[in-house]
């Protein structure tokens, strides 16, 4: 079972992921900002993280280069309500990028894709 972990300063987002992506069969831990959140990948050895971009008190974007920097293989898809960020040049670093819906069909497609190209087989 893979685990995900959901990073989004929304509350009813997280809960959302978490009931949706566990009736899909996957094991969901939650954070809501990005404090400490490389020691928390270092403890919990997600296989997916969902990023959120636009958080109260972190920038998704400048979170994803840090996790890039040291957990260069695990993939990354930035969730956020705005396409917009699709343009910038720090967002390629994340493996898919998902404008956040509550029809989740287009995120758990690109959830099983990029565990598809990064799980051991």
């Amino acid at each position: 079972m893979a685990k995900i972990l959901v990073v989004d300063d929304e509350e009813h987002i997280r809960l959302l992921y978490s009931e949706e992506l566990r009736d899909a069969g996957y094991e969901v831990i939650t954070a809501d900002s990005g404090y400490k959140l490389l020691e928390r990948i270092e403890e919990e050895k997600p296989d997916l993280v969902i990023l959120d971009i636009k958080m109260v008190d972190y920038d998704g974007l400048d979170l994803l280069q840090d996790i890039r920097s040291r957990f260069y293989d695990l993939p990354v898809i930035l969730s956020t309500a705005y396409d917009t960020f699709k343009e910038d040049s720090k967002s390629i670093a994340a493996d898919y990028y998902v404008v956040k819906s509550f029809d989740l069909t287009e995120l758990k497609k690109k959830i099983a894709m990029a565990l598809e190209t990064h799980l051991p087989g």
